[in-house]
């Protein structure tokens, strides 16, 4: 299994994941040419894609969704609370390509199975994925104000995970957001925080030598840098050291991650 996170952050959203023969996009954030020049620098051809899916309706994750699907007459794929709430923005997509894929279901999809589980967004129903291919796992956590005992369990033993640090709590409240703005960032329905990444890690690291992407980062309200030394600290005050098996690693609002080859990783010791 390949993947590659295309953007990640408010301006826009894609994760590509490849298994075989089966080549999908997960969100469509960026505007259709955007999100084929970004396909086209990690060396993919975006007429060779299978489908898209879609974990919630807001515009940073479906923005190009009606453009791109039209254009390459792609199955889409969501919970039918998403169906029903598209923005108008993405226009008509035509209905034999679309397709339901409930709230905790799995779906194959030739070489790849996803299996999907709810989060916590202020969204109509939005839910994130697991990915896996013989016998390797890629885990998507972003777009949650809280992480639950099931997200959990999902994604716990994964080899690599997509997972949300979107801001700094000190900078977001000392920040130019109206408060209305900063409450709902700050809410069970918002954003995780760079702490609350680091919380929440502890519970899924397995010490299997995982990757993590911190993903979904504020261009207003963290660093990159900031990020990674808040979920850092937090391990290592808790034993689990950076930097050796385990890496931390950073993802982009305009470029794409290398496109990399999932290992599954050793068992837990």
């Amino acid at each position: 299994m390949k993947y590659s996170i295309l953007a990640s952050g408010s301006t826009g959203n894609a994760l590509y994941v490849e298994a075989g023969a089966t080549r999908i996009l997960v969100d469509a954030g960026l505007s259709g040419k955007r999100l084929e020049k970004l396909l086209t620098t990690i060396g993919v051809d975006p007429s060779t894609l299978s489908s898209i899916l879609v974990t919630h309706e807001h515009s940073d994750h479906v923005k190009g969704l009606g453009v791109f699907a039209r254009r390459y007459q792609l199955p889409v794929y969501m919970n039918e609370a998403t169906w029903a709430n598209l923005p108008s923005a993405v226009g008509e997509i035509p209905l034999k390509q679309q397709h339901v894929f409930a709230t905790s279901s799995c779906l194959e999809l030739a070489d790849l199975v996803v299996e999907s589980f709810p989060i916590s967004h202020d969204a109509a129903e939005p839910m994130s994925f697991c990915f896996h291919h013989q016998g390797a796992r890629l885990g998507l956590v972003t777009d949650t104000g809280y992480i639950n005992a099931r997200i959990v369990e999902k994604v716990k033993g994964c080899d690599a995970l997509v997972f949300e640090a979107n801001h700094d709590v000190n900078m977001l409240r000392m920040g130019a957001y109206p408060w209305n703005v900063k409450r709902r960032i700050l809410s069970d329905v918002g954003h995780l925080s760079n702490e609350d990444a680091g919380e929440a890690l502890l519970d899924i690291l397995q010490g299997r030598g995982e990757d993590i992407y911190l993903a979904h980062l504020s261009q207003d309200n963290n660093l990159t840098e900031l990020a990674q030394l808040t979920v850092k600290n937090v391990l290592e005050e808790q034993g689990i050291e950076v930097g050796g098996d385990l890496q931390l690693r950073e993802t982009h609002p305009d470029r794409p991650t290398p496109l990399v080859t999932i290992e599954r990783k050793r068992q837990l010791l």
